[in-house]
């Protein structure tokens, strides 16, 4: 991966990475991969990220669908989980494929750029 590219998905993990409400398991491997720049390890880390992040992202119909649960409701609370739905209705009328939380936004981009990433 160039240097650019390298620069590009730090950035992005130390995003997702830095939100709250971020899975662990993202953050572990995240953090795998940050440890393993620059040594042996870092390619085989890196492709532990992706791997992670495709199962970590949130698809904007789960999204929707948990907003809309009895589930979603104790989450976020009555009134809250009704915006987050009708956010995730709106965005997904727009194309959104996914969530545009502060932790799947930075992954999505990260995704986008895979093939690169993994080069």
């Amino acid at each position: 991966m160039n240097q650019d590219v390298k620069d590009f998905t730090v950035q992005k993990v130390k995003e997702f990475m830095s939100v709250p409400y971020c899975c662990e398991e993202a953050k572990a491997a995240g953090q795998a991969f940050l440890d393993a720049l620059g040594t042996e390890k870092e390619a085989e880390t890196t492709k532990a990220l992706i791997e992670e992040l495709e199962l970590d992202i949130m698809p904007v119909d789960e999204l929707i669908g948990f907003a809309k649960s009895e589930a979603g409701a104790k989450v976020f609370g009555e009134e809250t989980a009704k915006g987050v739905a009708a956010h995730g209705e709106e965005i997904k009328a727009a194309g959104a494929k996914y969530c545009d939380c502060e932790a799947c936004a930075p992954v999505e981009a990260i995704l986008k750029r895979k093939d690169e990433i993994l080069g």
